[in-house]
């Protein structure tokens, strides 16, 4: 089984997020937010794209996998059970689906952290997703952008997958 990690950027800065990803090795970013774009520096699709090549990251974007605004509103709102209804519904489209099977064929080849705002992944669309690629082989584990050094210190806890698909 491969492994897909999650990661959000909010509570943290792009050197500390960045330097998350080089500590687990990760290979490809698979941006699944809606809009690609942030008020926070660095996180905004082109300069957040320029940082991962200049780090040795590449960068995906699967925008047919973020949350439609109804579900973001829904979240943002703290509603959710209404947020959870309307992503699950968005994600078994055919177009949602299609890109499901490719970021699982990604995880499966490389290295592959999944990006999008939430810091808690029981609060983002991101989980969801997660749960869809267990069809295809693809297990989850949630990082944390805002403590690189915790990850430096625990490496030898992380799925083994990481290290199997880094070689």
């Amino acid at each position: 089984m491969s492994t897909i990690y999650t990661i959000g950027y909010e509570g943290t800065d792009i050197d500390r997020f960045v330097r998350t990803l080089q500590i687990i090795g990760v290979q490809v970013l698979a941006d699944v937010r809606a809009l690609p774009l942030s008020r926070k520096k660095g996180f905004s699709k082109n300069a957040l794209k320029d940082r991962l090549t200049e780090a040795g990251i590449e960068y995906h974007s699967y925008q047919a996998l973020g949350d439609p605004k109804p579900g973001r509103d829904a979240a943002r709102a703290g509603r959710f059970d209404e947020f959870r209804k309307i992503y699950t519904a968005h994600i078994e489209t055919e177009a949602a689906k299609e890109k499901v099977q490719e970021l699982s064929l990604t995880a499966s080849k490389k290295v592959t952290c999944m990006l999008c705002f939430e810091r808690d992944p029981k609060t983002c669309h991101r989980t969801i997703i997660a749960e869809k690629l267990v069809k295809y082989g693809v297990s989850s584990f949630d990082l944390y952008g805002d403590d690189p050094k915790k990850y430096e210190r625990n490496l030898v806890h992380l799925p083994s997958s990481r290290l199997e698909a880094a070689e």
